[in-house]
C-alpha cells in the first residue's frame, strides 16, 4: 500500500485529504507541523509527502530543504501545497 504523509496546519485540509486518499486506496498519515513530520518519518516509511508551504515554525520550503539534505531521504517525492495567492 502507498503511504502518504500530509503536513498541514489546517485541520480541515488534513481531514479532507486523508478522507480522499483513504477512499482511493492509499494509507494517509496527517500531521500539523515540521516537528510532527520528523516524528512521523522516524516511525513510518512513506512514499510521498504533501507539504504545506505556509506552516508555523519551519515553513514548507525549509522542511523540504532539510529533507533533501537528510541521508536516505533525498529522493522522497514532495508535493507542495499552498493557499497562498
Amino acid at each position: 500500500m502507498n503511504r502518504i504523509l500530509i503536513v498541514d496546519d489546517d485541520l480541515e485540509i488534513r481531514r479532507l485529504l486523508v478522507d480522499y486518499l483513504v477512499r482511493n486506496g492509499f494509507e494517509a498519515i496527517a500531521v500539523r507541523d515540521g516537528r510532527e513530520m520528523w516524528q512521523a518519518l522516524e516511525r513510518h516509511a512513506v512514499d510521498l509527502i504533501v507539504l504545506d508551504l505556509m506552516l508555523p515554525g519551519s515553513d514548507g520550503l525549509t522542511l523540504c530543504r532539510d529533507l533533501r539534505a537528510k541521508p536516505g531521504k533525498p529522493n522522497l517525492p514532495v508535493l507542495m501545497l499552498t493557499a497562498r495567492g
